[in-house]
């Protein structure tokens, strides 16, 4: 059983969950909590599994974890490495799944959110969980955009992140341009929208383009949008949060298509 802070593996758990630069490098991040573990193990991307050893007798329990070593930590370390007030007692380091722009827009009828410098990684995960819901083919995310594996962003996809197929964009302005050539009309959320977004149709390949919390899209990336929609709003407000825009658009997406909801 793994009892000190000083231990190399605890020490790069915490740093993984610390540095963006260093998951990236890694090729690595951490979950917490049942659910997100036995995710992980499904899709084969968990590398190394750490429980507590007030969990582990619910961690042999589990029909997903026969086959998989575990390394035990004693309850006041594991406390220390988690997030949350009252963890479930199990994390882990998990490979970080890869998708190409092929991959995330296959399909007559793609659908794709696409992200430009979100910044809240609350939002961004609700987002994720989101486009899951709303059965978008993918998520394309600016390089401007708050890291995915954000420990907050993790716990707020709810697992979706290794549901729904994402990618971060280099140029995102280039790979906007990219997709309408492959037939994908673009729809950007915009104050500057003549049209309701309620007015639309959706038809064939689409995109949904979503601006930073505080000043919305660009205008080097709303020239791109093959059309500006607005979300009428009540009261004196300038604008609604970024991840309620991204749901009633991605949900318009899918009314129009008529698409059952499971």
């Amino acid at each position: 059983m793994i009892e000190s802070s000083t231990n190399a593996q605890i020490k790069k758990i915490k740093k993984i969950k610390k540095n963006a630069r260093f998951r990236r490098e890694q090729g690595l991040f951490a979950i917490e909590g049942w659910k997100m573990v036995q995710e992980a193990v499904r899709h084969g991307l968990a590398r190394d599994i750490y429980v507590s050893e007030e969990a582990l007798d619910q961690w042999q329990e589990k029909p997903f974890s026969s086959n998989m070593p575990v390394q035990v930590l004693s309850s006041g370390l594991f406390q220390e490495l988690s997030d949350t007030v009252s963890p479930q007692g199990v994390l882990a380091l998990v490979e970080m799944p890869h998708y190409t722009l092929d991959e995330i827009c296959t399909g007559q009828t793609a659908s794709l959110l696409i992200l430009e410098n979100i910044q809240d990684p609350g939002n961004l995960g609700t987002m994720m969980r989101t486009a899951e819901g709303a059965g978008m083919s993918g998520v394309l995310l600016g390089k401007g955009c708050v890291d995915i594996y954000n420990p907050k962003a993790i716990r707020a996809t709810m697992g979706s992140l290794f549901r729904v197929p994402f990618l971060y964009s280099d140029e995102l302005t280039t790979d906007v341009e990219l997709l309408k050539t492959r037939g994908f009309t673009i729809y950007a959320a915009h104050l500057a929208g003549e049209v309701e977004y309620r007015q639309e149709t959706y038809e064939g390949r689409t995109g949904i383009l979503i601006g930073n919390e505080a000043n919305g899209l660009s205008d080097e990336i709303s020239a791109r949008a093959d059309r500006l929609v607005k979300i009428s709003m009540e009261g004196e407000l300038e604008s609604l949060n970024a991840a309620v825009c991204a749901a009633l658009l991605m949900y318009e997406v899918r009314r129009n298509r008529r698409l059952p909801i499971a």
